[in-house]
C-alpha cells in the first residue's frame, strides 16, 4: 500500500546558513539555471548532524571552511521549494558571522552580499523571502 503524496508534502531536509559579515550584509547565493537567490545551504545526508552537512556544503559551493561549534542554532524553518515545484524546503539554520573572501563553486552561479533590511533588487526564494529576512530583521530590531 503506498500513502499518497497529496497526504504529506514532499520534504527537503537542508541546512542553510545566515552568513553575516563584518557589514551586517548577509550572503545569498543562486543555483546555476534559476533566477532565485537563497541562503547558501544544502540537503542534510542521512544520518548526518545538520551543522555537519552545513560546514559540508559551505566548503562545497563557497570554498568556506567554518567550525562548526560557532554555528548559532537559530531554528527550523519551512517554505515552498524555490526550485522544485510540490516540494517544501524544511531548513535547520544556524547563523555565522564571517570575515573571509568566498566565491562560487560546484551548482553556485552567483553570490551576493545584500543589506537584510531589503530584497537586494533582487528574486528571493519563498524561504529567504518570507521567512529567514524577516526573522533576521526582528533580531537587528529587538537588539538596537
Amino acid at each position: 500500500m503506498t500513502l499518497s503524496s497529496a497526504a504529506s508534502p514532499r520534504l527537503i531536509r537542508i541546512a542553510a546558513a545566515l552568513l553575516i559579515g563584518p557589514d551586517g550584509r548577509t550572503l545569498l547565493v543562486r543555483k546555476r539555471g534559476t533566477q532565485a537567490f537563497m541562503q547558501p545551504g544544502g540537503k542534510i545526508e542521512a544520518h548526518e548532524q545538520p551543522v555537519h552537512a552545513l560546514a559540508r556544503e559551505l566548503e562545497e559551493e563557497l570554498g568556506l571552511v567554518i567550525d562548526p561549534a560557532h554555528a548559532v542554532y537559530l531554528g527550523q524553518f519551512s517554505a515552498p521549494a524555490a526550485n522544485e515545484p510540490g516540494y517544501v524546503v524544511q531548513a535547520e539554520l544556524f547563523q555565522l558571522t564571517i570575515d573571509s573572501h568566498v566565491s562560487p563553486a560546484a551548482e553556485i552561479e552567483e553570490v551576493r552580499w545584500i543589506d537584510p533590511a531589503t530584497d537586494g533588487d533582487v528574486t528571493l526564494a519563498p524561504l529567504t523571502r518570507d521567512l529567514i529576512l524577516p526573522f533576521y530583521r526582528a533580531s537587528l530590531i529587538d537588539t538596537a
